[in-house]
């Protein structure tokens, strides 16, 4: 699983960085390894039953730069892109602790998913998007994704909502992202 978001304690709280919550929140639950730096990235490892050795990535490129990341990974790796990655990512068009799994697809407007797409030439990779809140009318995306949650029950529903996404993690693991799909994909409303 790679998370993506930006390395320095400047971007630990900001909402680029869900991922990276993600991947330490399953760090500590799945009693994984260290983080060790590797190349381009962190990597922690963990035993998970069912499944074995399961690794916890987070890319050191910065956001504007993951598929460099995941680029160098897949080349250290014998990993199988569209079965044994999956992208975690903060989503500006979801609210917040809204979550959505996909087995391919667009990068939207998110340059992590667009350098992926731009680097390696596809779309056919499992992504779990984490809902962070629309960008407030006057304020660049950039800035709104850079900045940490001024609103302290928006980042309280991105924070209550990592637990499950945990064992959504777990699910996808073990069975794949279509049965994470099926079973955390929240129903979409008629307007989305």
């Amino acid at each position: 699983m790679i998370g993506l978001g930006n390395p320095g304690a400047r971007y630990d709280a900001t909402r680029h960085n869900v991922g990276w919550w993600l991947v330490d929140l399953l760090k500590r639950r799945w009693s994984a390894t260290p983080f060790q730096e590797e190349d381009l990235w962190l990597r922690s490892r963990a035993e998970l039953s069912e499944v074995g050795e399961v690794w916890l990535i987070k890319p050191l490129t910065y956001m504007n730069r993951s598929g460099i990341a995941v680029r160098a990974l897949l080349e250290y790796a014998p990993l199988d892109l569209e079965h044994d990655v999956l992208i975690v990512v903060d989503d500006v068009a979801l609210e917040p602790g809204r979550p959505r799994f996909r087995a391919r697809g667009s990068a939207g407007s998110h340059n992590g998913l667009q350098s992926i797409e731009d680097v390696l030439g596809t779309r056919e990779y499992a992504r779990l998007r984490i809902g962070v809140g629309a960008a407030p009318a006057g304020v660049e995306l950039a800035d709104w994704v850079l900045s940490e949650f001024d609103d302290p029950e928006d980042e309280d529903a991105v924070l209550e909502v990592l637990p499950r996404l945990s064992e959504a993690v777990e699910l996808w693991a073990r069975e794949g992202v279509e049965a994470a799909m099926n079973r955390y994909n929240a129903p979409l409303s008629d307007d989305e």
